[in-house]
């Protein structure tokens, strides 16, 4: 498959200048005069434009979304991945049950409220049952936003250090290869770039190879 990027390319062209001398003709029937002897000039300056050294360069193109994938992506990722998830599973069991009363509070309150006609309703229970979900709501409302803000701060402790190791990784990996400049085909648009320069498949190849998951990783701190 071809994927594509555009880069810019500029052209230096280079112009000379010649300088050409006529001789000049004297009218006909008249002796020739004696011609004064021509005083050296200085040459004129060149109008040559210099020629300036380009660096060389070699690009390359990954694409660090495939990082993440499971099966084929940076193994430490999903190790990483599964292990703050693993941390967060009791708050997350625990706002799926909170749910589920709520759902069947309001399934027992729409049935108190839809009773046939002349069906006694027992006013003091059905306001209990709302305001038992009223508070509910609320409580899964704080619970969630605290869980969310915890999973956040988590996930950039756990994954901060990876992917700080990742970008020496890759820099170590350009370095070896002659490669000066990378682009993340994840963030930037490319409208060309062949296959030949993708090197995406090649660097988790060897960071997963360097850096095997260990238990050490896969093991949730005790809280």
């Amino acid at each position: 498959m071809i994927r594509h990027y555009l880069f810019p390319v500029s052209a230096l062209i280079v112009v000379a200048f010649a300088t050409s001398i006529s001789a000049q003709q004297q009218p006909a029937g008249r002796p020739a005069a004696a011609q004064p002897t021509p005083t050296p000039t200085a040459p004129a300056p060149s109008t040559q434009a210099p020629v300036v050294a380009l660096p060389m360069s070699k690009m390359a193109v990954i694409y660090t979304d495939l990082f993440l994938d499971q099966k084929t992506g940076i193994a430490k990722f999903s190790s990483v991945l599964t292990k703050l998830n693993g941390e967060f599973q009791a708050v997350r069991t625990e706002l799926s049950q909170l749910q589920t009363r709520g759902q069947q509070l309001e399934e027992e309150i729409n049935k108190l409220q839809t009773a046939p006609a002349g069906t006694p309703i027992d006013q003091r229970s059905l306001q209990t049952k709302v305001d038992q979900l009223e508070q509910l709501k609320k409580d899964i409302q704080r619970k969630g936003e605290d869980a969310q803000a915890n999973y956040n701060r988590r996930r950039n402790e756990l994954f901060a250090p990876l992917q700080d190791e990742i970008g020496k990784a890759l820099e170590a990996f350009a370095k070896a290869r002659g490669i000066n400049v990378i682009v993340d085909a994840a963030q930037v648009p490319l409208l060309y770039a062949a296959d030949s320069i993708d090197i995406t498949r090649a660097f988790i190849t060897e960071f997963n190879t360097k850096n095997p998951v260990t238990a050490a990783t896969t093991t949730t701190p005790p809280k």
